[in-house]
């Protein structure tokens, strides 16, 4: 490999790659997210763009998008939980009967996955 040095003007390190010294540049790292904090991340690059760039250039964009996300997924939850008990959906159902708790437990889900898109994503 190649010859390192440090720069400290500019506090850079560099690597001799054949007969040039190249930086040594570490991309970000991306944020660890499920779903609702790639739809974020996803919605910030495409309709909110200076929002997005501000967030970028500050290195916050990790941190809001890993917030999101956390809040998201905490409300989607609750939702769901709260949609279960006032519909009465139990496990005695889901024993008697799975393919009706099914079909409502996914009707729940999709209804808390719009609130949660509404209320935080968008």
């Amino acid at each position: 490999m190649g010859r390192f040095i440090h720069d400290k003007t500019n506090g850079l390190d560099y690597e001799l790659v054949g007969d040039y010294y190249l930086p040594c540049l570490k991309a970000p790292e991306s944020p660890r997210v499920g779903r609702f904090g790639l739809m974020y991340l996803d919605n910030l690059r495409n309709h909110k763009r200076v929002t997005y760039s501000g967030l970028m250039l500050s290195g916050k964009l990790k941190e809001q998008v890993e917030i999101v996300d956390c809040q998201a997924e905490e409300m989607f939850s609750r939702l769901v939980d709260r949609m279960k008990q006032a519909e009465g959906i139990t496990e005695q159902l889901k024993t008697t009967n799975q393919m009706e708790w099914v079909r409502r437990m996914n009707s729940i889900r999709n209804r808390a996955e719009e609130s949660v898109l509404d209320g935080i994503i968008y």
